[in-house]
């Protein structure tokens, strides 16, 4: 079971529009795996540093990308400095393996030249049943991973041990996600200064 594909399914069936961007996504999917890394015992906190162990080794191709990019030296890499490091278009990473793997496909359209493009639509994968499963049963860490990018799911089952590493990490995701949401909001304002001074000339 991987988190970050969960995820992402989660996130393309309660958002088929792709309303959620693809920055805020990311930064989710690089905490899911920080989670899951975390669950295998692949890797450890000490503090907001992210201590790699050498075993075991993850199952999941992406995965094993994650903990081969850790730090393994010290002081070690930050949480926060990790989720924006690996979480750069992360989310295209896990969209061409879904696609790979079969759990996505395209839907092609006549009128598009040497049948190229398409939508992207999930398939009825074992993939895309599992993560449904998770997001009806409540499951509290996927819930949380998808209000974090700004998407309401089932209610939780149970909210994660606030003590808990789990929990470190997803408030470590909700405090990336304001950041993005913040300097986006002041791009946005800057630009929209600028062309206010461009109409004006």
């Amino acid at each position: 079971m991987s988190t970050a594909r969960d995820l992402w399914i989660t996130v393309m069936e309660l958002d088929p529009s792709r309303a959620v961007g693809r920055g805020a996504l990311s930064l989710a999917l690089a905490g899911a795996e920080v989670i899951d890394l975390l669950d295998l015992g692949a890797i450890r906190l000490d503090g907001d540093r992210l201590v790699p162990a050498d075993d075991p080794t993850p199952w999941d191709a992406l995965l094993q990308q994650a903990h081969a990019a850790l730090v393994r030296h010290e002081p070690y890499e930050s949480l926060d400095d990790w989720l924006w490091r690996r979480g750069r278009a992360l989310a295209d990473g896990y969209e061409a393996a879904l696609e790979s793997d079969g759990d996505l496909s395209r839907t092609h359209r006549r009128r598009l030249p040497f049948g190229g493009g398409g939508e992207l639509v999930l398939t009825d994968s074992l993939a895309h049943r599992r993560a449904q499963e998770r997001r009806k049963a409540g499951d509290p860490v996927l819930t949380a991973l998808v209000a974090a990018v700004g998407l309401a799911a089932e209610p939780a089952a149970e909210a994660p041990d606030p003590t808990d590493d789990t929990a470190t990490v997803l408030a470590a995701v909700g405090d990336a996600e304001l950041e993005l949401e913040g300097e986006r909001q002041r791009r946005s304002v800057e630009e929209a200064a600028f062309d206010n001074i461009w109409r004006g000339a």
